[in-house]
């Protein structure tokens, strides 16, 4: 049995100079070779994460994740296969101004280079696959994105086994667990609001991305399973209010409600609900499934679309 491949992610940092787009590049003495950033993931984390880290790690930025850009898949020289999870990643001048780039065991340099000249650079075709992914978004005016982050609450106390009122039911340890493994995940994509159903499960599920991210949670009846079964959710109107604030925001909610929150994101953004977007709308407990729309070219509809389990 062939062991599993080697999981990397990593991202192209990108910014605007003097009206022209700009890539990072790094240069690793090791290896002699020029590169996107990027580096493996550690046990324990989801893939946005992943990326995160070690371009903190390896540049000294700190990023947001915007659009991912796909994956390259290559074999690595004692023959075992490496899939490496890219995304697009726009620093600005305060993160600029915050990095304090250090020569590592890694990165040996780090240079900002125009999209052509950085064609030049890179050692690897790979990379260049993910170089052009980029500029087809930029080109499209799509790689400056806000998303919609909905999460499917984690594993909890089985309705048989609890005696309260439904909206009641706590987080089991599994469902605890969840809800901690993927809070950095859903904190790569710059989360500026948290909604959540108001039903217990919901609410901790998210409690560790709001401890984390400082951001208080708002709890809301239209988004929750009790108010869908009754008639009185409003999941068109929440999806509205988001659609116009164009703010990334997270909202948690239940199985039957989130196939319908994605449906009416689809719908009110001119999208079409293919098969990517139906698999995207089935979410396991602790899943969360990232919408991905361009804040300057609402034409666009959903740009992409990923799906995220908990370690």
């Amino acid at each position: 049995m062939s062991a599993p491949p080697v999981l990397a992610a990593g991202a192209v940092c990108w910014r605007i100079v003097d009206g022209k787009a700009k890539v990072l590049v790094v240069y690793r003495a090791t290896h002699s070779d020029y590169s996107l950033p990027k580096g493996k993931l550690d046990p324990g984390e989801t893939l946005p994460e992943t990326a995160v880290r070690e371009i903190r790690e390896e540049t000294g930025l700190g990023i947001v994740l915007g659009p991912p850009l796909g994956t390259v898949d290559y074999t690595l020289p004692g023959g075992r296969d490496k899939v490496v999870y890219y995304w697009a990643a726009e620093v600005d001048d305060h993160a600029l101004e915050l990095a304090r780039f250090q020569p590592n065991d890694e990165i040996a340099a780090v240079e900002w280079l125009p999209v052509a000249k950085a064609r030049k650079k890179l050692t690897y075709p790979h990379d260049l696959d993910v170089l052009d992914r980029f500029e087809k978004l930029l080109d499209a005016d799509c790689v400056r994105t806000f998303a919609i982050i909905a999460v499917r609450h984690g594993k909890a106390v089985p309705p048989s086994t609890w005696d309260g009122p439904d909206a009641t039911r706590p987080l089991m340890h599994r469902g605890s667990d969840q809800a901690a493994g993927i809070a950095k995940g859903i904190a790569a994509f710059g989360p500026e609001k948290i909604m959540s159903s108001t039903a217990a499960r919901c609410l901790a599920t998210v409690a560790p991305l709001a401890a984390l991210t400082g951001i208080e949670v708002k709890p809301s009846d239209r988004i929750s399973q009790d108010a869908l079964e009754n008639g009185t959710s409003d999941v068109p109107s929440v999806t509205s209010r988001r659609l116009k604030k164009r703010v990334t925001t997270v909202l948690c909610s239940h199985g039957p409600v989130l196939p319908r929150l994605i449906a009416e994101v689809a719908h009110q953004s001119g999208t079409s609900m293919d098969n990517a977007l139906q698999s995207a709308s089935s979410l396991d407990t602790g899943d969360f499934t990232v919408l991905h729309l361009s804040r300057a070219n609402k034409a666009a509809g959903i740009v992409a679309v990923e799906t995220h389990t908990p370690a």
